[in-house]
């Protein structure tokens, strides 16, 4: 007992005499007054800052849609219950101006949705729920697949006019899929379009924007044989992007060499759409390196195709200097890695960052009593890479993180990436060069600003220590106005913290 006592004071020792120098944010931190929960619902399903500085939280309840309102000082000034019903559920949400749109799915019977949307002013605070349309289902399905991590069916065009919602129409005998397009305003429909219609083949949705003059791109996987990724070591799917107007529908494949891609993403740029995403030599589940295809807007064709491969210091961020140098020199493949967030700065540079996520489980004994099945859930290291407006690779660097829930946000500032998250006290610095972001058995927890410069170069810099202080949830964080506000999740000390 005595020797795993100084064990463990060794290790305490070594941990403190490696942690990282403190350094406090350059932003500038405000907190709240604290407010009260009315109804007590932990999660966050919606968090939105208007350009007028008001801030409203939507949560999805069993019985209820609660709304809360805070004016610029952050006081709340107004609180809301909406009945819902039983079996509806929430899809994804718009936010521009003073309104939130939020799409929810009714299911009354096995074969039966409905899609709505509420829509909430939180300038007047108002609420109107518009039924969009009704749609049969084969039993067990929905109207939305290929979901992921991000939010990839509605789109709102740049000039916040039209609406795009993209939904499965998927038959025994048919698979099809369909475009719906909508006024803002009055939610009036603009028009409606079918598009890859085929009997046995497959279209998992990716990505899907809409311009201002009411075409949409709608990209994603077309399985050639089944639903399978690999079939005899090859990609069994290419990417299609369809272009849809009221009057004309086409489209573009985007086939695969050696390459196999898990999703894309889509970029606009001067006449160009930019398909931009990670690709393997191995499977759709790894990684290798970044891929950008350049579509041509005017005649949707293939105008270029660009691979390159991790530079060396995502490597060396995760895995250390020696291992990180033999890992590319092999070319090591990363794995379970799902896109988080596309951004763009001032200067047409568009990041992308990814979070390692994956599921593990492990039988627990209880003695003669039996056991039981504990599920933990990963969410693991952050990939970021940066490809400049051309679409080439500028920069990869990578967390080496580990956490158990969404534990971080992102924004731009100043063409800066900033990356919100909650981690141990004093940040490990190991002895092979990299910085690990969790929190020890023993170690209380801060809130941190990861700072990521235009060229790459990394500052870790503390916003406060949550030891007596209220605890901050940065995953339900928005950036409006060059404003980031983030709230907490927990029951008691409810308040706002805002960086700018």
């Amino acid at each position: 007992m005595k020797r795993i006592t100084i064990l463990v004071l060794f290790c305490l020792l070594g941990y403190v005499l490696n942690a990282q120098e403190e350094v406090t944010t350059k932003l500038k931190i405000t907190e709240s007054a604290q407010y009260k929960d009315e109804v007590k619902v932990g999660e966050i399903d919606v968090m939105y800052t208007s350009p007028a500085g008001k801030t409203a939280i939507v949560r999805f309840g069993k019985k209820n849609i609660l709304l809360d309102v805070f004016n610029g000082n952050l006081d709340k000034e107004f609180f809301k219950v909406i009945k819902k019903e039983k079996k509806e559920v929430y899809k994804g949400h718009l936010s521009f101006d003073d309104e939130i749109k939020v799409f929810t799915v009714y299911s009354p019977k096995k074969k039966e949705r409905i899609l709505y949307c509420h829509t909430f002013n939180i300038k007047n605070n108002t609420h109107k729920k518009t039924k969009l349309f009704e749609a049969n289902v084969k039993k067990g399905g929905g109207l939305f697949s290929g979901s992921n991590k991000r939010q990839t069916s509605f789109a709102i065009s740049p000039n916040q006019q039209y609406i795009a919602i993209a939904t499965d129409n998927i038959k025994k005998k048919s698979n099809s899929y369909r475009i719906h397009v909508y006024d803002t305003e009055n939610l009036n429909l603009v028009y409606i379009k079918s598009y890859r219609d085929h009997e046995e083949q497959y279209f998992s949705h990716n990505d899907l924007i809409i311009d201002d003059e009411a075409t949409v791109y709608s990209l994603g996987k077309l399985y050639l044989n089944g639903k399978r990724d690999k079939k005899k070591g090859k990609a069994n799917y290419e990417f299609v992007l369809h272009k849809i107007s009221e009057s004309n529908t086409s489209h573009v494949n985007v086939k695969l060499e050696n390459e196999f891609v898990r999703t894309l993403v889509i970029s606009q740029k001067n006449d160009q759409l930019h398909l931009l995403g990670f690709y393997s030599e191995k499977d759709s589940g790894r990684l290798k390196g970044g891929c950008d295809f350049v579509i041509s807007e005017t005649d949707l064709t293939v105008a270029s195709k660009k691979i390159t491969e991790l530079p060396q210091q995502v490597y060396e961020d995760l895995y250390g200097y020696r291992r990180g140098k033999r890992k590319k020199k092999k070319a090591k493949e990363l794995r379970n890695f799902y896109v988080d967030y596309t951004m763009e700065d001032t200067q047409g540079n568009t990041y992308i960052l990814a979070e390692e996520f994956y599921i593990t489980q492990s039988y627990i004994s209880t003695g003669m009593n039996g056991g039981y099945w504990q599920t933990v859930y990963h969410y693991d290291d952050i990939l970021i890479m940066k490809f400049n407006a051309n679409g080439e690779l500028d920069w990869g660097r990578s967390i080496f993180k580990r956490a158990n829930g969404p534990s971080y946000n992102a924004f731009l500032k100043n063409d800066e990436l900033h990356i919100i998250l909650n981690s141990g006290k004093n940040l490990l610095e190991k002895k092979d060069g990299r910085t690990k972001v969790s929190q020890g058995w023993f170690e209380s927890s801060s809130l941190y600003d990861i700072v990521y410069s235009v060229d790459g170069k990394v500052a870790y810099t503390k916003i406060q220590d949550n030891k007596g202080k209220t605890y901050y949830s940065p995953y339900y964080g928005t950036f409006t106005d060059d404003k980031f506000i983030t709230t907490t999740t927990r029951r008691k000390k409810k308040k706002f913290l805002k960086l700018e």
